[in-house]
């Protein structure tokens, strides 16, 4: 295979092959496999209301729906932006942004999972191994609100630029950083931010609709997942593969 075949590999095939979007590749770095890939016939992402930005080639999608824990538009569109990076729309089929990845990280944030609350999070506090989980101080919701002005103030540092007017490939520079843990950030780990970062994309982009990404069910409909079925009894007879739409427990 030719360098140029090697660089037409999209960034969703390598999801597919490596296993990452259905959630069996534990650890290791997306960054290399996953960011920086491009294809001759990637779509480019989706822009978020409110955001300007010098890539010329997203669009504006106007949506109404409602945010519970970002409060200011920029914020938001920073975590879209990043996300995007992560799962980028191409030709098979919609991103993080379209899929609603930023409204589900909003929901997740807004509740249980951005506060800890159920979670031990009292000292003493010490420097962790990677094997040990969560060990920082800092709720999730404090980590991300960090780890979005990290982000903006890289960008302004390398590009005098807001991340989110920045290029695709400046993005990926910075998101490289801090997978690499080359950003200082307080109280947690450059990688460990990017790391859930990451985590809540990829969930956002498969869970259940009902909690905000996974938009249309799309997510399950590129994997030919059926969702949440009452029954199969109408075709666990039938030979052969069947395909089931899939079905949200909203519709149940």
């Amino acid at each position: 295979m030719s360098n140029k075949d090697n660089k037409d590999i999209s960034r969703r095939d390598f999801l597919k092959t490596t296993g990452i979007a259905t959630g069996t590749l534990i650890g290791g770095g997306l960054i290399g496999g996953l960011i920086g890939y491009n294809t001759n016939k990637t779509a480019m992402p989706t822009k978020l209301p409110n955001t300007t930005t010098n890539n010329t080639t997203n669009k504006t999608a106007q949506t109404s729906e409602g945010k519970m824990f970002f409060t200011t538009d920029k914020d938001f569109n920073i975590i879209a932006t990043a996300t995007e990076r992560i799962f980028p729309k191409d030709d098979l089929g919609p991103g993080a942004i379209d899929l609603g990845v930023p409204y589900f990280i909003d929901r997740q944030l807004a509740g249980q999972y951005g506060s800890n609350s159920k979670e031990y999070m009292l000292g003493p506090f010490a420097s962790g191994l990677p094997t040990q989980g969560y060990q920082s101080r800092l709720t999730r919701a404090e980590i991300f609100r960090q780890g979005i002005e990290k982000l903006d103030t890289e960008a302004e540092k390398r590009y005098k630029k807001s991340f989110t007017d920045i290029s695709d490939q400046e993005r990926d520079v910075i998101l490289t950083a801090f997978q690499k843990d080359e950003v200082k950030m307080q109280g947690v780990t450059a990688s460990f931010f990017f790391n859930l970062l990451r985590s809540a994309t990829l969930e956002g982009a498969y869970s259940d609709p009902l909690y905000g990404g996974n938009r249309n069910m799309e997510g399950w409909k590129m994997k030919g997942f059926p969702g949440h079925q009452m029954s199969y009894i109408n075709v666990i007879e039938k030979p052969g593969y069947q395909k089931i739409a899939p079905r949200s427990l909203g519709m149940h």
